[in-house]
């Protein structure tokens, strides 16, 4: 769909082409026209300033042709006439107000009308074209399959998907993947931790490796192991023993992580192990493509990229360390290799915790020495969250043990609440999440105050039913005229808008707001508005209510599957 703002952008080009046919304006190109919503509402339900913005080349071709000066305001009328004429059906009036804006008034009949249009479409109303089927990948979470999820790396989970959700319904064709970090020195200390508490499990002493796992959970694998396998991997040379031991954990990792992730309705289309890179030679391709532009080059027994010939980078980085072991680095350049030339995404995302904000610059680096264009790779970055039970704080400590896991916080408080919750604040900042406010069944709980909202919708429409009043679709939603009703149509269509918003700045915490103030408009209706009514006079005003409240079913239940929750029928 194209949104009204999109639509009076049009009509304002169409506008002013109109005035420089008739000589009003002088002929120049125009700017992005800018639709906003005024400040105050007896203003109108849209603005534009575009007239503030051509003012002074407007009179620098007017003072080239002998002309006098115009004002804003004077622009403005005139854009304001032209529009007026083209009668457009969304329209009830136009008008310019100083010192130089152009305000629009939606139609009253076009306004109600699109109650019918959001019932005839239903949830898919609110589906933009924007994205117009471009590939894009959104990868996030790509937690180190080390262990369960703790719940710090549920707000990555939820932040990724639910962009992932809105790229969609902006019109995008979104691929979702968990990078899997399979190789390394981390994978290898992990495997040995595993190898010490398999052995401690078949009753021999064996001690950690140093800065090695500490988690409570690798004593329940390593018991697991050992009832399955016995004594199979002590009877082996130690380096086998650790990558066999650690492939069968890294398989139960991933079954955990799939499971965690399913609990919250998060799914990938693919998991990418960063162990392909080094087998299908996209490793060995990167590198011979660095050599050849002259950006590798060796000093003190290792090879550096020199990322500080690019913008924003001071120093060169190591990509292959004194051992030989590859760095990260040097994965993220074949894994973004793979990504923008191997499979041809147009726009990559990579959600990454705060802690990661310094590799932002030399991801750009990387990007334009693989000859890409580094707008194409985003990074949004998400602060950490501090979870709390009332006013204390519960730490969270995968290394030393003391873990508090996902699935332990979802267990308490429910899926739809670890999502919605962790939404409500900007990636970038800091959150706490309560535990004793997700739990709770009031007002206070966003969570329930926006679910309750299309559970009592549900309501009326069975008790509609259960009355035997039958939705009558020729329903004339003309009648509806109230503040409360016209406050509530226009709240929900503006969930279009919330939609290109959040794409367009990768900010899905927009549609937590959005949903809490729909869902107060509804209250409020349902407060002002009686929709069931015995008195056959009110038959007609009820059966366009009728339309209405299922109208803003379907646009609560839309929000609400955005960001990945239930819409409950009843609670």
């Amino acid at each position: 769909m194209k949104l009204i703002a999109e639509q009076l952008a049009d009509v304002v080009a169409a506008a002013v082409q109109a005035a420089q046919a008739a000589g009003q304006l002088p002929t120049l190109a125009l700017p992005d026209i800018p639709i906003e919503r005024p400040k105050r509402k007896d203003q109108g339900d849209w603005a534009t300033a575009l007239p503030l913005q051509i003012v002074r080349p407007v009179n620098e071709a007017r003072l080239a042709q002998d002309a006098g000066k115009l004002t804003p305001l004077q622009i403005a009328q005139v854009i304001a006439q032209q529009v007026q004429q083209m009668a457009h059906p969304a329209l009830s009036s136009v008008s310019a107000l100083p010192p130089g804006f152009v305000n629009f008034h939606l139609a009253h009949d076009w306004l109600t009308g699109q109650v019918d249009d959001i019932r005839g479409q239903g949830e898919a109303w609110a589906t933009l074209t924007e994205g117009q089927n471009r590939r894009i990948q959104v990868e996030f979470v790509s937690a180190n399959p080390t262990g369960p999820l703790h719940f710090g790396g549920a707000r990555n989970a939820v932040f990724g998907d639910t962009l992932a959700r809105v790229m969609t319904g902006a019109g995008y064709d979104v691929q979702r993947e968990f990078y899997i970090n399979d190789a390394g020195n981390q994978i290898r200390k992990f495997g040995a931790s595993l190898l010490a508490r398999y052995a401690q499990a078949l009753g021999i002493a064996r001690p950690l490796p140093e800065d090695g796992y500490q988690g409570a959970y690798l004593a329940e694998w390593g018991a697991q192991l050992a009832a399955a396998h016995g004594r199979q991997f002590l009877d082996m040379p130690e380096e086998r023993a650790i990558t066999e031991l650690t492939d069968l954990a890294l398989q139960m990792a991933l079954d955990g992580l799939r499971t965690d992730m399913a609990r919250l309705d998060v799914h990938f289309d693919r998991w990418f192990s960063e162990r392909s890179l080094f087998r299908d030679g996209a490793y060995q391709t990167v590198l011979a493509l660095l050599e050849a532009k002259g950006l590798l080059y060796h000093k003190d027994d290792a090879l550096w990229f020199a990322a500080s010939q690019f913008p924003g980078n001071e120093k060169d980085e190591v990509i292959i360390r004194r051992n030989g072991e590859p760095t990260y680095l040097a994965s993220d350049i074949a894994y973004h290799y793979d990504k923008f030339v191997r499979r041809g995404f147009e726009r990559v995302i990579d959600v990454w915790a705060i802690d990661h904000q310094g590799h932002v610059p030399r991801m750009a680096a990387v990007m334009a020495a693989l000859g890409l264009d580094p707008a194409r790779l985003t990074i949004p970055l998400y602060a950490l969250v501090k979870l709390k039970r009332g006013g204390e704080e519960v730490k969270l400590s995968k290394r030393a043990g003391d873990i508090v896991t996902l699935t332990e916080v979802v267990d308490e408080v429910g899926a739809d609440a670890v999502r919605f919750l962790l939404l409500t604040r900007a990636a970038e900042s800091e959150m706490e999440f309560d535990l004793k406010l997700a739990a709770e069944q009031s007002s206070e709980n966003p969570v329930y105050y926006v679910q309750y909202a299309h559970a009592r919708i549900c309501s009326i429409l069975r008790r509609a039913h259960e009355a035997q009043v039958v939705l009558d679709e020729t329903a004339d939603v003309t009648l509806l005229h109230h503040a409360s009703e016209m406050a509530l149509l226009r709240k929900m269509l503006e969930l279009p808008e919330i939609i290109a918003l959040a794409a367009k700045h990768l900010a899905p915490h927009h549609l937590t707001y959005y949903a809490q103030d729909l869902a107060n408009a509804f209250h409020i209706f349902y407060r002002d508005c009686r929709v069931m009514s015995s008195d056959p006079a009110d038959a007609e005003i009820g059966q366009a209510r009728l339309k209405l409240v299922d109208a803003c079913r379907l646009m609560l239940a839309r929000t609400l599957h955005l960001m990945g929750m239930s819409a409950p029928e009843q609670m």
